[in-house]
């Protein structure tokens, strides 16, 4: 394994909040991209309604 010295702590500080923060924007666009999917099933179906009247 790789020698870190004195700064161990600071370096898995860093590469865990980097992981945490990629983790949280990878969950953010996942739903957000649900979101976005469920609302244009509504439109879509509020569209199709307009058009059989």
């Amino acid at each position: 394994m790789i020698d870190l010295g004195q700064h161990w702590e600071y370096i898995t500080a860093a590469y865990a909040g980097t992981i945490a923060v990629v983790g949280g924007l990878i969950g953010w666009t996942v739903f957000s991209a649900r979101a976005a999917k469920a609302r244009v099933e509504v439109l879509e179906a509020a569209r199709q309604t307009r058009r059989q009247k």
